[in-house]
């Protein structure tokens, strides 16, 4: 007896050439567009349309959610039924030839519980692209005050040198004057020097910055001269109960649900799969010259020893884990929420006594001390030192506005979407 299982799928697949010749092949997806911005200025809203449409992250995750969806309309389809043929004998006079026609029958709500597992992983897929475009967009704010904060730094570091030539040019003078001994002078220019090399610095760090930012957008070679905005622009502190309300709507919490509940659906294939499927077969048997017989069969597999018991286990085992997982991030975002809240309040009470208090103080000195110079009233170690103090005051300044700013950055990142009125 000779048995040959024809599945309809092989017809399919036989054609598959000549349908890709006709009508082409198939979409695989679409494939993200390197982005260039304009060679103008660039703003942080630009900056965001920008990265939001050219990341290749964000792109990944849009095309996962889509390749996820699709799993959606395959979960829903039926077992494709299969054609058999039975030969028993080799003489044509005595051949009998079975010809039948095999249906699987899915039973035990498999195809529901597929598709609801796929609906599951659907949503788990879309909340991982809000995570990311929440994430991205941190991204992007952190790297456009970062540009802003280098820009700043190169023009104090401008600004520093060309203090530090004045007290160059006022030393030489009154070495020259005779008033003062030549290490004065020789101070002073050492004390440029410094400053020359930490405006090789700032041009640097402004160089590293502009690529960071044009990087979002998958741009390696940045063509913005410069971002425009206030770096002094301090983000705005929102009310805690506010924030801790919306925490709960967080995309990362979002997805962790999700997660738990397509694992949960996942579970509830393995448990379907525990009843067995069922095989319908109807044919026709031709028995030589004695005719043709109508053949109806019935398979029933028997669950004696695999009852789909390890799969079900395991399925369990990942939704208590996933369970776990939800508790974990509900603890750690409150933690982190509450680090960057802190870090914005102390940050802005921080960058408010520097500005109101601190820089005023520290220019003040400086003009002092240099004036003081001039006329012989103090010595050049003390115009060296209120140099030194204003240009502290003014770094420690940028950075206190950078930790703000990115502060304010990871909170929109937790809630995935904007907490704060900024307007650079």
């Amino acid at each position: 007896m000779y048995r040959y299982l024809l599945p309809l799928g092989i017809a399919a697949l036989a054609l598959a050439p000549a349908f890709a010749q006709t009508y082409g092949p198939v979409e695989s997806g679409l494939t993200a567009n390197r982005i260039v911005e304009p060679a103008a200025g660039l703003t942080l809203e630009a900056a965001l349309a920008l990265a939001l449409d050219g990341n290749a992250d964000l792109s990944a995750a849009r095309n996962e959610a889509a390749a996820v969806d699709a799993t959606i309309k395959q979960a829903g389809l039926i077992p494709n039924p299969e054609v058999s043929v039975q030969l028993e004998g080799a003489q044509r006079d005595t051949r009998t030839t079975t010809w039948l026609v095999n249906q699987p029958i899915e039973l035990g709500g498999k195809r529901t519980a597929r598709i609801n597992a796929a609906s599951r992983a659907y949503d788990t897929a879309y909340a991982d692209l809000n995570s990311k475009r929440a994430e991205i967009r941190a991204l992007v704010i952190t790297a456009f005050f970062n540009v802003l904060n280098a820009q700043e730094r190169l023009r104090l570091a401008e600004a520093s040198l060309q203090l530090a030539q004045r007290g160059s040019l006022v030393a030489s003078r009154r070495v020259a004057a005779g008033k003062v001994s030549p290490v004065e002078e020789t101070k002073a220019r050492v004390a440029e020097a410094n400053v020359r090399l930490e405006l090789s610095q700032a041009k640097s760090e402004l160089v590293i910055a502009r690529k960071r930012l044009a990087a979002t957008w998958g741009n390696p070679v940045p063509r913005f001269p410069q971002a425009q905005g206030n770096v002094e622009s301090l983000p705005a502190l929102p009310q805690w109960p506010e924030l801790n309300a919306r925490l709960n709507q967080s995309p990362l919490l979002i997805r962790a649900r999700h997660e738990l509940e397509r694992l949960q659906a996942v579970a509830e294939v393995e448990k379907s799969r525990r009843i067995p499927d069922v095989t319908v077969s109807m044919g026709v048997k031709q028995n030589g010259d004695a005719g043709n017989q109508a053949v109806v069969g019935l398979s029933i597999p028997f669950p004696m020893f695999d009852r789909n018991q390890g799969n079900i286990l395991e399925s369990l085992r990942r939704v208590d884990k996933a369970r776990d997982e939800l508790n974990a991030t509900e603890i750690r975002l409150d933690g982190e929420m509450a680090q960057a809240y802190e870090r914005l309040n102390t940050t802005r009470i921080e960058a408010d006594t520097l500005q109101r208090d601190i820089l005023p103080g520290a220019q003040s000195a400086y003009d002092a001390a240099t004036t003081g110079f001039e006329f012989g009233k103090f010595n050049f170690l003390d115009v060296l030192d209120a140099q030194r103090t204003l240009l502290q005051a003014r770094s420690q300044y940028l950075r206190t506005l950078a930790e703000a700013h990115s502060a304010a950055a990871e909170i929109d990142r937790i809630l995935g979407a904007p907490a704060y009125a900024n307007k650079p």
